[in-house]
């Protein structure tokens, strides 16, 4: 386990950049403001961690330059996290029970406006602010997208730490997955040693045993893990501050069968070739093309039922996505998975799943477990 602090925040001047960038993006996109409630956005922007309730607490990002305003319930400004707006000098428009906070997000943006809202924004919020702006807000993903999509060294190293701590999290399974376990046993252990390793949580994780492996989101069952079976076990979760990890490495619990042993050896080397194509200037269509196309040729076609990875850093799905039809291009600072996967309903499945991150020249993995089918027992 790695005992080496980490900042519960970035330092603030990187804080301050990323809003105005943001303020450049509003602009650039003919809006007046962003308005941005808690959540991935909201932390991006400041570094704030509060959470959305019925009260509005909302971060007000002017498209003029102008510094951001901050409007939130007394009851709740410290739970806003005081760093995260007196470290940039943002003024806060704090609201007790009875007073109108959509009015003083209205006089933030400047009485009237085209505003994005951040995409979790609930409707609760959106509805009353319209009122009050007299125009509907659009989206901000648009505005943000950029932004969040192409990394900076600092998340990056954050993604790094998180690729690290679940890969010492793999690196036990030994200890967990045993004969006679059943599936929720294994991953209360499991959540136990995500947290262990370094992270502030465990966020999700996925034990699918022999047949339950055939379901690509089966979460735990209490179905008793045998001798035999193929294991999928996918983890992660966050590490501070708030960069997530996601790794799936396949089991099998004895030797496996020849057959499957040469099928899950076809979805390695696709996972591979998506990999070696994740460069530059590459679409993020043609990364899933590079390993669909390996399983295609193999007959395994029909098995892959899903994308071949999504970004990741502060959400642990968030753009961009490696999907078929999706033309973006590729950017250094990207972070996104690669997770081809094989499934056989009511018999068993296969995934692999690493993050890489985009370099100059190529991709990174960010785990650097076996990717080949691991016998355990």
């Amino acid at each position: 386990m790695s005992t080496t602090p980490t900042p519960s925040r970035f330092p603030s001047d990187v804080y301050a950049d990323r809003l105005a960038r943001a303020a450049r993006a509003t602009g650039a996109a003919d809006l007046d403001a962003l308005v941005i409630t808690p959540g991935p956005d909201l932390q991006y922007l400041v570094g704030a961690t509060a959470s959305s309730h019925e009260r509005l607490t909302a971060l007000v990002v002017p498209a003029d330059g102008s510094t951001p305003t901050v409007v939130v319930p007394r009851l709740e400004l410290a739970s806003l996290g005081p760093a995260a707006v007196a470290e940039l000098g943002l003024p806060v428009r704090d609201w007790t029970d009875g007073d109108d906070p959509y009015r003083l997000v209205a006089a933030a943006v400047g009485g009237s406006g085209r505003i994005a809202v951040a995409d979790a924004m609930p409707a609760l919020h959106v509805l009353p602010l319209a009122d009050t702006l007299g125009a509907i807000p659009i989206l901000a993903t648009g505005v943000l997208r950029e932004l969040r999509m192409v990394k900076d060294p600092a998340e990056i190293e954050a993604l790094r730490r998180a690729g690290d701590a679940i890969d010492r999290v793999h690196a036990r399974m030994a200890e967990f997955l045993q004969v006679g376990r059943t599936e929720r046993e294994v991953a209360d252990l499991i959540a136990r040693a995500i947290v262990a390793e370094g992270h502030e949580a465990a966020d999700f994780v996925i034990v699918g045993s022999g047949p339950n492996g055939a379901d690509p989101h089966h979460e735990v069952s209490d179905r008793v893990v045998a001798a035999g079976d193929i294991v999928v076990i996918d983890i992660g979760g966050a590490v501070t501050p708030g960069y997530y990890s996601d790794s799936t490495r396949t089991y099998a619990i004895g030797e496996p069968d020849a057959d499957i042993a040469a099928t899950i050896a076809v979805l390695e080397r696709a996972q591979q070739a998506a990999r070696d194509a994740a460069r530059p200037g590459v679409t993020a269509a043609a990364v899933d093309a590079a390993a669909r196309d390996v399983l295609v040729a193999a007959g395994l076609g029909d098995a892959f039922v899903h994308r071949t990875g999504h970004g990741i850093g502060l959400s642990v799905h968030e753009e961009p996505y490696i999907v078929a039809g999706n033309d973006t291009p590729l950017a250094p600072g990207m972070a996104f998975s690669i997770e081809p996967g094989v499934y056989f309903p009511g018999r068993w499945g296969a995934r692999i799943e690493d993050i890489v991150v985009v370099t100059a020249d190529g991709a990174e993995a960010l785990n650097r477990r076996p990717r080949g089918l691991t016998v355990l027992g």
